[in-house]
């Protein structure tokens, strides 16, 4: 697992994030920051071009060094950028630091999922906002019953992502309250497709 964990599945994760049906999700989501942002799991930097200029700093924390040396590489829109190689489990700023914690298909990674929706509400300023797209459980029961069967083989094979994750209940038992969300699936096998998009704010 060796190599495949640390040469090819950075590669495979930044290819299948390239997939243009994204895109609008991004832009509205990164779109929708301001201020000092703190961005969990930034992967290879594909979320970096849509940031706009009300952002003043983007602060992109990012575990996979090498996937945080793709990330490095890319263009922004002349934001500074401060690459962070760390954990959201212990994210490495000062409480109520941020104005904005961005995550993009990334609470389905993360093994301690609750600890790190916490360390966010720590960093976040009382009158912050976490913007968040992900994927996870279905409303469906027949589409949960493939999540539930298939995440065990999926997470091997994927980095640790898990298809069934409840994410609107995980953020709101870290102590959140959703600002707005919105559900539903998006074009492709609905066991991976069902997306949670919307905002919080901490309580």
């Amino acid at each position: 697992m060796g190599i495949y964990s640390y040469v090819i599945l950075p590669r495979l994760c930044d290819r299948s994030m390239r997939n243009e049906r994204l895109h609008p999700y991004r832009e509205r989501v990164i779109g929708a920051a301001e201020g000092r942002v703190l961005e969990i799991g930034c992967g290879s930097g594909l979320n970096l071009p849509f940031y706009r200029p009300r952002v003043r700093e983007i602060l992109a924390l990012e575990p996979d060094p090498n996937l945080l040396a793709m990330a490095r590489r890319v263009e922004n829109s002349g934001i500074h950028v401060n690459f962070i190689e760390a954990s959201a489990e212990a994210i490495p700023l000062d409480d109520r630091s941020v104005d904005v914690v961005v995550t993009t298909w990334t609470l389905c990674t993360i093994p301690g999922s609750a600890v790190a929706l916490s360390e966010m509400r720590r960093v976040l300023k009382p009158n912050g906002r976490l913007l968040f797209v992900e994927h996870g459980l279905s409303p469906d029961r027949g589409v949960r019953w493939w999540q539930d069967s298939l995440t065990p083989i999926w997470r091997r094979i994927s980095g640790g992502c898990h298809l069934n994750r409840p994410i609107r209940s995980m953020i709101e038992d870290a102590g959140f309250g959703i600002d707005h969300i919105e559900t539903g699936y998006m074009r492709g096998p609905k066991p991976m497709t069902f997306m949670y998009e919307g905002s919080a704010r901490p309580k």
